[in-house]
């Protein structure tokens, strides 16, 4: 300092005892993934644990079957908003600071939701809850992509997909049996000693942030506008998704005003990012090829992925009569395939590049699409057991190395605002895709029952054949004769119902593999991503 310039001191972060052990020895960068994506563990587990307690919710606290579902979308939208906002926040108050606070305030918002007496307690508690949820699922991604070195990246997603892809299988099934047994406050107070856990391992191994980059951020001018404008289009776009089909869609005066508010409110945020110095969510990185495609695929894979996700449950209870316990036994195979997957996916990755595996992993999911066209009344478990483990597979064959591809070869600066925005298209791509099939199986059931019932007449050897059937078969225990082919007339009513059921079933399979055929082409023109040994210091 002899000629006055003071030259600054690297940051040199003070980690736990545990941490600087885990550092000497090595594994602190695994040791930063498993925490982090446990964390991210308990926000998927928690989109789907819901559903399954919401008719006990229902009766409970005495609302309708449209009220109780604002428990979901009330969760959905606070969610959506955070998401792509998670980078800016944790630049301004530091990622570790942030993650472990998102942490806390899902577990304080469980606590919240469990011991809710009414309708608006748990609404405004599910609230709190996905605010904190949207702070953990992208910047968990980030977080594992900037302690782990480029060679290493494919084992680390690997920990984080089987979250990703588990969690929605876990979901219904340990909802189903924390409500049947305990009751439906306990789907929520199950995330107490799970988050401790994960608030435990995450401020014992995540380094703490650097003081001078947080104050550079802190002084920065907040984009209140650019934040109202996110979270009046995201939050609207989201209500429109969760409500459209329930409300008959643009038949609803309410959903036609959210569409306008959605569309209004996102140009205006493209518009105000765009002319920011400081923007909320930096749109830039969309000019990196890897990001803005990447982003596309990630929303098509969204829609197939979560939608048969949601789909095939829902499948099984009406049709099949599945309870939440079968069901979820059901999705078991195809959660321990995806595991084994991830583990595959090392020595795969060293032999085919990652827009081969992503191809690869749409052509089993067409596969499965296809195998599951043929479903039938007489359909039982055997039937779903390869197409769930193939669909499970090729899921993280898919997500993984599309994460690499993405954000593998960005720099360091970009990974926080890529991560977000990449975790926003996979969430919006999710809630388009379960809206889309809610709204094509109403719509086509409505459509093959028109064109069933066009076939029923006296004309009809085969229907005068049922109804004769039919009214053998009452008649045995009714000397109504009218009563009894009333009865005969309703069964048929019921056939033909489920069979409309079925074909409209049979349309979304053919839907799903529509969307990955149409994605296939866009793959290959994602950017190679590079093979480097350079780690980003965990010291930083």
């Amino acid at each position: 300092m002899s000629d006055g310039i003071v030259v600054p001191t690297p940051f040199a972060p003070k980690l736990s005892k545990l941490a600087e052990r885990a550092k000497e020895q090595g594994w602190l960068k695994w040791a930063i993934v498993v925490a982090v994506s446990f964390a991210a563990l308990l926000q998927v587990i928690d989109t789907s644990i819901v559903n399954v307690a919401l008719p006990y919710m229902q009766g409970n606290l005495g609302t309708t079957l449209t009220e109780i579902g604002w428990v979901s979308t009330s969760y959905s939208i606070a969610n959506v908003i955070v998401i792509p906002l998670s980078a800016w926040l944790g630049l301004r108050f530091g990622k570790k600071r942030y993650f472990l606070f998102s942490v806390v305030t899902f577990v304080l918002a469980s606590v919240m939701c469990g011991f809710a007496s009414s309708l608006p307690m748990l609404i405004v508690g599910r609230v709190i809850q996905g605010f904190g949820g949207g702070g953990l699922l992208a910047p968990a991604q980030a977080l594992i992509f900037q302690a782990v070195p480029r060679e290493d990246q494919g084992k680390a997603s690997m920990v984080f997909t089987i979250c990703v892809i588990v969690g929605p299988a876990i979901g219904p099934v340990l909802g189903g049996y924390l409500t049947d047994n305990y009751g439906w406050p306990w789907i929520f107070y199950i995330n107490v000693p799970l988050g401790i856990l994960a608030l435990y391992l995450c401020s014992t191994f995540l380094v703490p942030d650097d003081p001078s980059t947080r104050e550079v951020h802190r002084n920065d001018k907040i984009d209140w506008w650019g934040i109202f404008f996110l979270s009046l289009g995201l939050g609207t776009f989201q209500t429109l998704l969760e409500q459209g089909q329930e409300d008959d869609w643009f038949s609803s005066p309410f959903i036609q005003r959210m569409a306008f508010l959605s569309v209004v409110g996102i140009v205006c945020f493209i518009w105000q990012e765009l002319r920011a110095a400081k923007p909320a969510v930096d749109l830039r990185v969309l000019r990196y090829r890897s990001v803005s495609l990447g982003s596309i695929i990630s929303i098509a894979l969204g829609m197939g992925l979560y939608g048969t996700v949601f789909v095939v449950p829902v499948f099984v209870q009406n049709v099949l009569h599945f309870t939440a316990t079968e069901t979820g036994v059901m999705l078991i195979p195809g959660a321990l395939a995806s595991a084994a997957a991830s583990f595959a996916l090392a020595p795969l990755g060293k032999l085919f590049s990652p827009r081969m595996l992503i191809a690869a992993g749409c052509l089993m999911t067409i596969g499965v699409m296809v195998a599951l066209i043929g479903i039938n009344p007489d359909t039982g478990y055997d039937q779903f057991y390869w197409p769930l483990i193939w669909r499970g597979f090729g899921s993280v064959v898919m997500f993984i190395p599309l994460s690499i591809a993405t954000l593998g070869a960005l720099p360091k600066r970009d990974i926080d605002a890529a991560s977000g925005f990449f975790g926003l298209t996979r969430q919006l791509g999710g809630s388009i895709g379960i809206a889309g099939i809610t709204t094509l199986v109403a719509k086509q059931q409505f459509v093959h029952r028109s064109q069933i019932i066009g076939n029923i007449s006296d004309l009809n050897s085969a229907f005068g054949t049922r109804l004769a059937e039919g009214t053998a078969f009452f008649s045995a225990s009714s000397g109504d004769p009218v009563a009894v082919h009333k009865q005969a007339l309703t069964l048929i009513d019921r056939s033909v119902d489920l069979q409309a059921l079925l074909l409209s079933y049979r349309d979304v399979f053919y839907f799903v593999a529509f969307v990955f055929v149409l994605m296939m082409p866009l793959i290959f023109l994602l950017g190679k991503t590079p093979k480097s040994t350079s780690a980003i210091p965990i010291s930083e």
